[in-house]
């Protein structure tokens, strides 16, 4: 199965909980503020064991836009982040959020 189309398939069968809303802030560190939706896809398991990461644009359809693939030196682990209904500014905005002392990334765009 083509890799997009099996995360749409894994979108379709998930609930989306966002638990971060835009413009709130992270709840260890009180500087880092969300710039857009961020929460997990329930019942579903990442690379960190727990669920999988989703940042939510402001784009009308839910569907995979993109993915964020982020490295973590403090945390010493690697993870893909689902981008949904997310444009090309909203996803150079998440790209640059996960670029910081100890994390760096890479967009994949659809």
């Amino acid at each position: 199965m083509d890799y997009w189309k099996a995360l749409e398939a894994m979108l379709r069968k998930s609930k989306i909980v966002i638990d971060r809303p835009k413009g709130t802030s992270h709840p260890r560190y009180p500087d880092v503020v969300y710039p857009l939706g961020y929460g997990y896809l329930d019942n579903t398991v990442g690379g960190d064991g727990h669920e999988i990461d989703i940042w939510v644009g402001s784009g009308a359809a839910d569907n995979v836009t993109g993915v964020v693939v982020t490295v973590n030196l403090e945390k010493r682990d690697a993870e893909q982040k689902l981008l949904i209904s997310c444009g090309d500014a909203e996803m150079k905005v998440i790209e640059a959020f996960h670029h910081d002392g100890f994390e760096s990334s890479m967009l994949l765009k659809r």
